[in-house]
């Protein structure tokens, strides 16, 4: 039996190192594909302020492609130290795509960003050129493989439980790599960078134009930024709806929480809840703001779909959980007799297994078959409200990344068109709301990442494994101890990104804008020398 002190800090470190990584994530994304545009119009137009564009953000994107690898690369490894459980139930199936990412995508925009970096006067314009889309295929590819990889968490498809081995085995690979979760998210959340990387370029660009400083160099990577910017979120809002549609269908539970949805829709008229205090102890709204008529076409894409609440989803629970607890018992009796009726009533309830052992939690020493006829009641109650994540955080995270991203087509659309007809420097404002945006996008990440992984819960593998089954058997001392640790080393890395952004952007393009050739002045004659008698050398 594991501690729960212990799973709730194992929780909490990786959510940590997590949150922390992701802080660089989306602007790596973002950087590389504007980089590229850039570099575009340099070997087309051959204007040289495009090449100084490429050569000055990269400066930047390179140091948060730095400091972002070193924040990543103890994330893969916490699977193995702090989620042991988890990493021998589906490190099978789980531990393939990250393997990938690894040999393929990592390795090839580590390699390829030393070229892009240092190839400038090594390489032809169109092989840098290549380099730099190669930097951000690699990239893109990389965060494929892993919101694969987090894919398979929130819809376990392309594998199979094996009784014999307790382990999850793969069934399809083509299932695992095209399942649509995985796919609408690698989608949404490389867009999102995209967004991301689109107003840090136009943020410190309107920096720049305020100050009247590097005024051609700022006023076309403003445009640049803010044509890409306004294109990335009507993509990423589009792709928002298409997640949105495959929690409908895959994961209800999510979906409630995140509608802060109590009861089953009724039909159309039905609103959706613009403000809300949901209350997750008493299961209700404090208070609610709605707007009629949006819910079910917003979520099922027609007027006439039933949205099933939490609770009707609670009493779908109690029955899978009845089902679970006899797959779960039958199980243990094969695992001890290998006998083969045993087998064949596992496999009878097999698919509601995962709720069986998010019963055990409530069961006496966690031993399914010490549950007696008085206690299945309060047992399958008490598994029913575990199976439904925090509506809170679920619902508010959801309604903070979508005010954002609203938020920020705003600032491209005002942006752009100001931008298009050379009027920036009439309208400061809009200049100070794009300076001031800059995190916005980044926050907007973090709040979208919330809502994914808080609404997996309480599973790691949704609907197979829960939760405080995956985390591996330390004592709370030394979960302290490295949470503690982390949060320190991962600061300091913060500290460090922002101390080189901030000194880069404010020095500025620097050696990339052309210099002021000096007037050269003619040497004072001495006495005797021509020239001094008329005085023409003053």
């Amino acid at each position: 039996m594991i501690n729960p002190t212990v799973v709730e800090l194992s929780r909490m470190q990786f959510a940590l190192t997590a949150l922390y990584h992701f802080l660089f994530v989306p602007l790596t994304l973002g950087m590389t594909f504007i980089l590229a545009a850039m570099e575009t119009v340099y070997v087309i137009t051959g204007k040289k302020i495009y090449k100084d564009m490429t050569q000055f953000w990269g400066k930047l994107f390179g140091i948060n492609f730095a400091i972002g690898v070193a924040t990543g690369l103890t994330m893969e490894f916490e699977f193995g130290t702090n989620w042991s459980m988890y990493s021998h139930f589906v490190g099978d199936v789980f531990g393939t795509p990250l393997a990938i990412e690894g040999l393929m995508a990592f390795f090839m925009e580590s390699t390829f960003v030393g070229l892009m970096f240092f190839g400038w006067d090594r390489l032809s314009k169109p092989a840098h050129l290549a380099v730099t889309y190669l930097v951000a295929l690699g990239s893109n590819l990389s965060a494929l493989w892993i919101l694969i990889a987090n894919g398979f968490m929130q819809d376990p498809a392309g594998a199979k439980f094996d009784p014999n081995t307790m382990r999850m085995q793969f069934s399809s690979f083509s299932d695992l790599v095209f399942s649509p979760d995985a796919q609408a998210k690698f989608v949404h959340t490389s867009i999102a960078g995209y967004v991301t990387g689109a107003m840090f370029v136009m943020g410190i660009s309107a920096f720049y134009l305020l100050r009247k400083q590097h005024i051609e160099l700022a006023s076309r990577s403003f445009r640049l930024a803010a044509l890409f910017g306004i294109i990335s979120t009507l993509a990423v809002v589009t792709l928002g709806d298409a997640l949105g549609r495959m929690d409908y269908l895959v994961q209800p539970t999510k979906l409630a929480a995140m509608e802060g949805l109590w009861h089953t829709t009724s039909g159309a008229a039905e609103p959706w809840k613009l403000i809300a205090l949901p209350d997750d102890k008493a299961q209700k709204d404090i208070f609610s703001i709605g707007i009629p008529y949006v819910l079910t076409p917003l979520v099922a894409h027609d007027f006439s779909s039933k949205i099933p609440g939490i609770f009707a989803l609670e009493r779908q629970a109690e029955l899978k959980a009845v089902k679970g607890i006899k797959a779960i018992i039958a199980l243990q009796s094969y695992g001890a007799t290998h006998d083969p009726a045993a087998l064949a009533a596992f496999h009878q309830y097999e698919g509601d297994m995962g709720y069986g052992f998010l019963a055990q939690r409530y069961a006496p020493d966690q031993d399914l078959t010490k549950i007696t006829p008085a206690l299945l009641p309060g047992i399958l109650q008490q598994t029913a409200r575990a199976s439904i994540p925090n509506v809170f955080v679920e619902f508010w995270s959801f309604r903070i990344m979508v005010a954002l991203g609203l938020g920020f087509l705003v600032v491209f659309a005002f942006g752009s068109y100001y931008s298009l007809r050379n009027q920036l420097e009439k309208h400061p404002m809009v200049l100070r709301a794009a300076m001031w945006a800059i995190p916005l996008p980044i926050l907007a990440c973090e709040f979208g990442w919330i809502t994914a992984e808080n609404g997996r819960q309480p599973w790691t593998v949704y609907g197979w494994l829960p939760t405080f089954q995956s985390a591996s058997s330390h004592d709370v001392g030394y979960m302290i101890f490295s949470l503690v640790g982390f949060a320190l080393l991962y600061s300091s890395f913060i500290a460090l990104e922002l101390y080189l952004m901030f000194k880069f952007a404010r020095l500025g393009p620097g050696a990339h804008v052309t210099p002021v050739k000096a007037i050269e002045v003619a040497p004072r004659p001495t006495f005797g020398q021509p020239g001094y008698a008329d005085k023409s050398w003053q």
